[in-house]
């Protein structure tokens, strides 16, 4: 079933929904890959000013219910392109992520191949990336800021 959702360009009034959805502890438990300080709003206002200026970077809102729900966004990372996104904690569990997933794939970026990656124990965000056709093809580690350790990280590939 398709979830009603929409996208938007991001807006400075999105930036305090988004540091609060970036405090939550679960939610940096899960992402690991944060920021240093998720309660840092001086980073955090300069991190969003820095990737909203940069042509490069392909990111929305994502609206469902007439409500900032989170955002996805896709980048280069080593000149290779890679996705990501941060749904507010309120919101999971209720099928948003994959479908904005699913959206912005073949509406914002349809640049093939597109990498993303994810912790290797976020089963949450793996099966959303499965689910939209991503394949793991490397695991190795990283280190998470939110746990404050080195973690094994996946990377995934969609070549469609």
């Amino acid at each position: 079933m398709k979830i009603n959702l929409w996208f938007r360009p991001v807006l400075n009034s999105d930036l305090p929904i988004f540091f609060t959805q970036q405090k939550d502890p679960d939610a940096n438990q899960m992402a690991a890959c944060t920021s240093r300080d998720p309660s840092d709003q001086e980073e955090f206002n300069s991190h969003w000013q820095k990737i909203m200026a940069d042509e490069s970077v392909i990111i929305r809102t994502i609206i469902f219910k007439e409500q900032v729900t989170g955002y996805i966004l896709s980048f280069l990372d080593e000149g290779k392109p890679e996705v990501g996104y941060w749904i507010g904690k309120v919101f999971w569990g209720k099928g948003i992520t994959a479908q904005a997933l699913v959206d912005f794939l073949y509406s914002s970026n349809t640049v093939r191949p597109i990498y993303a990656r994810t912790a290797k124990d976020n089963q949450a965000s793996k099966c959303v990336l499965e689910k939209c056709g991503f394949c793991v093809i490397k695991e190795m580690k990283g280190f998470a800021n939110a746990r404050g350790k080195e973690i094994d990280e996946l990377l995934l590939i969609l070549q469609e």
